[in-house]
């Protein structure tokens, strides 16, 4: 009886420790963004019809990235996030153009750029300015420790922007080229899951995630849902 005890209890115990990470699902589904209906009597070309309109921009609603879907809640027990990631400056442009990361990530910005680049940003969770560099110079970085949306600039370049979407949890995913997305070992249990474009509001729903398996949930983003005045 010894002998077998001391053979299970190792094999026990391994049982007690991978039991609650087996107990966990995935959140599965689409996510797309409209744009507003055209203006009565002005159908023509979306309503851009008009010479006057020639250089406003328009937006491609229907051929939109970087959505983002997470949840937007901590969830105990969660693993801590990657060491670094990287929101390049490149051919005058932050790519990528939107970076989701959980809270604690630390974001470097390398210049490849044969030109001098500057990352700041005045978001109010998170003001800063890295100052200016070459692509000779050493590779800037901030820890990020707020939740929420950091928009970043170049102070020489004005067209150059990017978001850092900071992010209470690990469990976040951007969707693929299909619109569809895919958050996998996520805990089982009840959870608030947001749906994101930077363009559109976003969209809330109610998520009951399994213990094993997978749920679905579709999202369709839609300049109807801001607020009324």
């Amino acid at each position: 009886m010894k002998i077998f005890a001391a053979w299970a209890a190792p094999l026990v115990a391994a049982f007690w420790l991978a039991g609650p990470q087996l107990r966990a699902g995935s959140i599965v589904g689409t996510i797309q963004g409209h744009g507003p209906a055209p203006v009565e009597g002005n159908e023509s070309a979306g309503g851009y019809g008009s010479m006057r309109y020639k250089f406003a921009e328009r937006v491609d609603y229907e051929h939109l990235q970087d959505f983002v879907v997470y949840i937007n809640q901590t969830v105990p027990g969660a693993p801590p996030p990657d060491a670094q990631r990287q929101m390049a400056q490149k051919n005058v442009a932050f790519d990528p153009h939107v970076l989701a990361i959980p809270v604690g990530t630390r974001v470097n910005w390398p210049n490849y750029d044969e030109i001098y680049h500057n990352v700041f940003s005045m978001s109010d969770s998170d003001a800063f300015d890295l100052g200016l560099r070459t692509n000779k110079d050493q590779v800037q970085t901030r820890v990020f420790s707020t939740p929420g949306r950091i928009d970043v600039f170049c102070s020489i370049h004005s067209k150059m922007h990017g978001i850092i979407l900071v992010l209470p949890s690990p469990y976040f995913a951007k969707v693929n080229s299909r619109q569809r997305y895919r958050i996998e070992a996520v805990p089982a249990g009840t959870y608030q899951l947001r749906g994101w474009h930077e363009r559109l509001p976003p969209q809330n729903r109610t998520v009951i995630v399994p213990a094993t398996g997978e749920v679905r949930v579709d999202f369709d983003l839609g300049l109807g849902d801001l607020p009324k005045s």
